[in-house]
């Protein structure tokens, strides 16, 4: 179990890198199984790494039916919201990536259903077991990870695969997400940030100051952090790789 930083020059270098290393590795990853499975998160730069990745993956030599589709979190909305996490996803993705709805493992939407726990236990019971080849994570300023905060009911959570999350300290406030354990139940987790807000998490993550839920992840085989300048500030020059 090794950890690697990748240190970049701006937020797109970030998103850029991450889409084509992914690209690269889940082309690897198809040549050896029969299926890739990829744990997938939103936000900013990683919904301009999948735009790049739909870019990229134009005439690759990626097999989507070989692909299964998971989501680290979700916020417990309705279906059309276009906030969700695994809408902003996918249709980036399906511009180029022709992937059957059922290898896309989207968490159960508000509609028909009573809180955000029912949701989280579908999700459970459809997760299974099933072991990420890697789990792609941003972090926040409070060093959240997925919709797993710092001082919040959500961090104590590790009895169970999938839980509902009430009260979040960002909105909304209902929301479901993977436990660490979950998340952790990867070979490869990849963690994205960008700026300077992001710095002091950063740090503090890598440093290893538990009180954060990004001090906690990690894959079992890699773990990868790729940060653009402004989140890197915070880190000792030699905290950096080539990937």
């Amino acid at each position: 179990m090794y950890t690697r930083i990748v240190r970049l020059d701006e937020p797109l270098d970030v998103s850029n890198v991450v889409a084509a290393r992914l690209l690269a590795r889940m082309i690897e990853l198809q040549r050896s199984q029969d299926m890739v499975h990829i744990c997938l998160t939103g936000g900013n730069a990683a919904n301009a790494m999948y735009e790049e990745l739909a870019t990229l993956a134009e005439n690759s030599e990626l097999d989507a039916s070989k692909l299964q589709l998971w989501w680290g979190d979700e916020r417990f909305v309705p279906a059309s919201d276009p906030e969700r996490n695994s809408q902003q996803a996918v249709s980036r993705l399906a511009r180029t990536v022709s992937i059957k709805a059922a290898d896309t493992h989207m968490m159960a939407a508000k509609d028909g259903r009573k809180d955000s726990h029912e949701s989280a236990a579908e999700y459970e019971t459809e997760l299974g077991d099933t072991h990420f080849d890697i789990t792609l994570l941003g972090i926040g300023e409070d060093g959240h990870v997925a919709s797993i905060f710092p001082g919040h009911p959500s961090f104590e959570s590790t009895g169970r695969a999938v839980i509902g999350v009430e009260d979040s300290p960002k909105e909304p406030a209902e929301r479901i997400s993977l436990t660490i354990p979950t998340l952790n139940r990867a070979d490869e987790v990849w963690i994205m940030a960008t700026g300077a807000a992001k710095a002091d998490a950063v740090r503090r993550s890598i440093e290893g100051d538990q009180a954060l839920p990004g001090a906690h992840v990690r894959g079992k085989v890699a773990t990868y952090w790729f940060l653009d300048a402004e989140a890197a500030s915070g880190l000792p020059a030699q905290y950096t790789c080539t990937f």
